[in-house]
């Protein structure tokens, strides 16, 4: 068992250094200062290898420490009426079974288990169990000092922090133990990246009961969370035994992994999957036409047979908003109390909907799907990268998703508005201005940002495989100042003049940089 995780660590760690590596070669100001012989250079190796080495440690503590302080702290901060200790177990109760079905370790497809039970071919039983404990390990000391402070700094005594993180761990391990019974009984795999179906309308009953429940100022008593805590780790505890029993981990990832992989052949594989994926995101309706011209016409086609990725999801969206909307008046006429947290909220909490913006733009889906079903096959064509031809299909694709994302954007803006008047309004009726034109001035941002980012970085190679770096660090240290907005706390009116000031100005500098960079940039990756 030892030796197994000695050697498939190795191999995830070169693994990884090898990623390291490729991605500093794609840094713009970089690349030209590192040697041709990027991986025969044993200075990078070292280089690298520190590096992965200190990512090893820190990802044992960052993502829980960010989960804990602004997921389930951060947000708790918000339901004053209720307890503080009640509402961060309460949170943290249903967060961890969410996360106990939908971040499974195991039954996530990965290059290394590919790379170690496929083409190595690792003994599965001992590879699976030995990486699981150790990922079972790390889980339980990357917790550790989190619960026991935030707890702490919620009003939850140290002893509870202290026995949090076995909850958590007990959880994901009889969730998986479940995912290995349905194997066994239905000859059916779990893919994490695809879970059943079934799961989507349980996650969100349990986000509702997270989030919605202490809204309206009730939460699970702590000795109710305690013992249900207590059961799902001694649940953990029995589940491990089954864990260790279970004797079909090679037939098993043999078929997860073929999900991913088949055979040597990696690039068919792939170029199947997206082929497939592909075929299923256009529509086949006949007669799909449109009475516009040149790239017009060409653009209009696309949206139409891409709704179901496009628009669809924007419409969805945007019911969702309405009901919400609607709920919230209702909740005022039925519970009046809540109207003045409301409106206080409505006054400060603006810049959290910077979060709400980003999760709902459809930038990258567009992006991806038109690269993965248009872009991928005309670049090819010397025609089509003549620079005023970007330039113009860039304009009219900016349209596009604009319009796409305005649509839930015009539910959510003039909402806010309505609800502050109703929750008691303002003094100043510069707020009722300033909030729909700022979230409106998210929406466009995030149109712009992707599009923009798509056309300098352009990071898809012919085989539809990511080969930028620097896109993926581009759209992280997106996701990770959106979601410090979360946090943010500013006068809406202040915040919301900054907002769409900050939009006009950056939607000004990128098409400017579209139309000086983008007719060298917008090409295929090698």
């Amino acid at each position: 068992m030892l030796k197994a995780f000695r050697i498939s660590f190795a191999l995830k760690n070169t693994y990884r250094v090898n990623s390291i590596l490729y991605s500093l070669k794609q840094i713009p100001l970089v690349k030209h200062l590192l040697p041709d012989a990027l991986y025969k250079s044993r200075g990078l190796k070292i280089f690298g290898n520190v590096l992965s080495g200190i990512w090893e440690v820190l990802s044992a503590f960052i993502g829980k420490a960010l989960y804990l302080f602004l997921m389930v702290a951060g947000i708790g901060v918000l339901y004053e009426q209720a307890p503080a200790d009640g509402v961060f177990l309460h949170i943290l109760f249903f967060l961890t079974l969410i996360g106990a079905f939908m971040n499974t370790y195991m039954f996530n497809p990965t290059n290394d288990k590919y790379y170690a039970m496929i083409l190595m071919r690792m003994d599965a039983r001992a590879y699976t169990l030995s990486n699981y404990a150790y990922t079972m390990g790390k889980t339980l000391i990357g917790f550790l000092p989190f619960t026991m402070l935030v707890g702490w700094l919620r009003g939850v005594p140290v002893w509870i922090g202290l026995l949090l993180p076995l909850f958590i761990v007990g959880t994901k391990l009889f969730a998986a133990w479940l995912f290995l019974l349905r194997y066994k009984r239905t000859g059916r795999c779990t893919n994490e990246n695809l879970p059943p179906k079934v799961l989507w309308p349980l996650v969100g009953i349990l986000l509702a009961a997270a989030y919605v429940l202490p809204a309206v100022g009730w939460v699970l008593p702590v000795p109710a969370v305690l013992a249900a805590a207590g059961l799902l780790t001694a649940a953990g505890v029995y589940a491990a035994a089954g864990i260790a029993r279970f004797d079909a981990y090679g037939e098993m990832y043999r078929l997860l992994l073929a999900e991913k992989r088949s055979g040597l052949d990696v690039n068919r594989t792939v170029a199947k999957a997206v082929e497939e994926q592909s075929r299923k995101a256009i529509s086949q309706e006949a007669g799909i036409t449109s009475g516009r011209k040149g790239f017009a016409y060409f653009n209009d086609l696309f949206v139409k047979r891409h709704k179901k990725i496009l628009w669809r999801p924007a419409k969805r969206v945007a019911a969702v908003c309405l009901a919400l909307l609607i709920g919230m008046l209702l909740l005022f006429r039925l519970r009046p109390s809540v109207m003045e947290r409301t409106n206080e909220l409505l006054l400060s909490f603006l810049p959290f909907f910077t979060f709400v913006m980003y999760c709902i733009n459809r930038g990258t889906a567009f992006t991806q799907a038109l690269f993965m079903n248009c872009d991928h096959s005309m670049l090819t064509y010397s025609f089509y990268k003549k620079p005023r031809f970007i330039l113009k299909l860039f304009q009219i694709r900016l349209w596009e998703i604009v319009k796409i994302n305005l649509l839930p954007a015009l539910v959510i803006g003039p909402g806010l508005s309505l609800l502050l008047f109703c929750s008691g309004g303002t003094a100043n009726p510069l707020y009722y201005a300033v909030m729909p034109a700022a979230v409106l001035s998210m929406s466009v941002f995030f149109s712009v940002h992707y599009l923009t980012i798509y056309y300098l970085l352009q990071p898809y190679n012919a085989g539809t495989e990511m080969k930028s770096g620097t896109y993926r660090v581009v759209t992280g240290v997106t996701y990770f100042v959106c979601f410090a907005f979360m946090q943010v706390r500013m006068e809406t009116l202040s915040f919301g003049l900054i907002a769409i000031g900050f939009c006009l100005a950056y939607c000004l500098v990128a098409c400017l940089l579209v139309y000086k960079l983008a007719p060298t940039t917008f090409r295929l990756r090698s």
